[in-house]
């Protein structure tokens, strides 16, 4: 059975954007772009909320990006190849190859996409990792902490829900990020 993975940038008092909505600080360096796109590259199919959708599309709809270098090409092509649902009772297409709308989060169907899964899937968003954490479905967290406080915004981790974790790996970049993969205890 496929895993499904959180992946997220974080800054190091808990947040995925600011009070104002941005997260320009999240911009990686070209280590963790390459580190990120490995990561990413058996990835099946990524479930995302409409707007981290809608930013992450550019990767197939401006062309531009992956002209840019070899890296962000390499990162394109790999973000290309999987499938992506996203759900949102607002967005009525996609503008991406291979790609989809739900209108909601439905647990049971998330399992049966794990069971038929041949790659591995990721979610999203924070609002739609908290869906997935309380339904018990996320097997491992994949954190890109980042070195600076924002001091309020969106919360990376739901805040309502309670769940032990076993760190499984651990890595520190000359950027002063850390990567940080657990998995839920008991999975």
């Amino acid at each position: 059975m496929a895993k499904l993975i959180y992946v997220t940038n974080v800054s190091l008092d808990g947040y995925i954007e600011d009070a104002r909505g941005d997260f320009d600080w999240t911009e990686p360096d070209e280590e963790v772009f390459a580190f990120i796109t490995d990561l990413i590259r058996s990835v099946g199919t990524f479930l995302y909320g409409r707007r981290l959708y809608e930013n992450m599309a550019v990767w197939e709809t401006d062309r531009s990006l992956a002209a840019q270098s070899e890296p962000m090409a390499d990162f394109a092509e790999a973000w290309q190849a999987a499938d992506k649902v996203v759900y949102s009772t607002t967005l009525r297409t996609v503008s991406t190859a291979r790609s989809r709308v739900e209108r909601r989060f439905d647990p049971d169907s998330v399992r049966d996409m794990k069971r038929s899964a041949t790659g591995d899937l990721t979610v999203g968003g924070a609002s739609l990792a908290a869906h997935a954490f309380k339904g018990g479905l996320v097997d491992e967290c994949h954190l890109f902490v980042h070195p600076v406080l924002v001091g309020g915004g969106k919360p990376a981790l739901p805040r309502d829900t309670r769940a032990e974790l076993e760190l499984m790996d651990e890595r520190r970049f000359t950027n002063g990020i850390v990567y940080l993969r657990y998995r839920p205890l008991g999975q």
